[in-house]
């Protein structure tokens, strides 16, 4: 057998085994919920696990969970073909990821979409927006069941901060494979340049780059901190996580058991923020102190209108400009 047909094999096990464990309602109500997630920080790895123990607590130890971490079945992308097929039962994955799937979640990738973390979470809070967004996944075998927070994209650069628009002229700043991301950094006159994150370290210390975009942790984890002097916190991009659900794992699910889950997934959902916001926050004493980087914030009035081309054009998508039209009416202006 060639490799790859060894690797077909294996993986065919794997999902008839998987389909064949899939969660369902077994004598008395108890419920196994198979939940798999690719690799993930902290916070996130913390608040699955708080799930898991509010849910049992909340209902009455009827449903347990069985945790498939960092990886073992796969990225985010076969997880969530593993959960359509039903293999599993519940995985967390990008919203930007989801923009594949529904039209509605590519709307999150948008620039500056909001006016600070606030409005963000004012946007992810409100049912009236989010449950057209989560059921628009129904006929594909899955629904968005709640969000974690994954922090804001912000610049950073070596030579100087960026206060205002005409700060990233002409300046190359690295940014992923993207369509929404390259288009953004042209509308900000700034040279996007497409570079795989491993890459992005050495560019900046030899000068191919003046500048790349990503949350604190690029700054410290990575260590790009040692290579940069400036973080600007304009948060061009907030885009959630989103927790996902299998349908027919829900709708086995009592009453009860239903009610359970949802609010296991609401209180972990709040400790999540709080893990998080406390890790941004030591990550921002960091930067400060430890990679000696000056830290700014500024008024992105001005990047939001410098992007307001790619709004002009999402009116050729209505459903999506409908969704972006309500997100600017939730806006609390802080």
């Amino acid at each position: 057998m060639t490799k790859s047909a060894h690797t077909k094999a294996f993986l065919a096990a794997t999902l008839t085994a998987l389909s064949l464990g899939v969660s369902v309602v077994h004598a008395e109500n108890n419920v196994n919920i198979k939940l798999a997630y690719a690799q993930n920080s902290q916070p996130v790895k913390d608040a699955l696990s708080k799930f898991g123990s509010l849910v049992e607590e909340k209902s009455g130890g009827s449903i347990s969970v069985t945790y498939f971490p960092d990886s073992q079945l796969g990225g985010e992308s076969e997880l969530v073909e593993l959960l359509q097929t039903g293999a599993i039962d519940m995985t967390k994955v990008s919203g930007g990821l989801m923009g594949s799937f529904s039209p509605l979640y590519s709307v999150f990738s948008m620039p500056y979409l909001f006016d600070g973390e606030k409005h963000f979470h004012d946007v992810m809070n409100n049912p009236d927006i989010m449950d057209d967004v989560y059921q628009s996944t129904k006929g594909q075998g899955f629904v968005g069941v709640g969000w974690y927070d994954s922090g804001q994209r912000n610049f950073y650069t070596t030579d100087e901060p960026i206060n205002e628009v005409s700060d990233l002229e002409g300046k190359k700043i690295r940014v992923m494979q993207s369509e929404k991301a390259v288009n953004t950094m042209k509308l900000l006159g700034a040279s996007p340049v497409v570079m795989s994150q491993e890459e992005v370290y050495t560019a900046l210390q030899q000068g191919i780059l003046d500048g790349a975009e990503n949350n604190e942790f690029a700054l410290t984890t990575a260590r790009h901190g040692e290579v940069v002097n400036y973080y600007t916190l304009d948060g061009h991009t907030r885009i959630p996580d989103i927790i996902l659900f299998n349908n027919n794992t829900l709708s086995s699910l009592t009453e009860p058991q239903r009610e359970a889950v949802m609010s296991a997934i609401d209180e972990s959902t709040q400790f999540q923020l709080e893990q998080w916001s406390q890790s941004v926050e030591e990550a921002r004493k960091s930067i400060k102190n430890d990679f000696n980087v000056e830290i700014n914030a500024v008024n992105i009035s001005p990047f939001q209108d410098a992007v307001q081309p790619i709004y002009d054009d999402l009116k050729s998508h209505p459903e999506q400009y409908s969704l972006y039209q309500k997100i600017k009416n939730t806006s609390s202006n802080q």
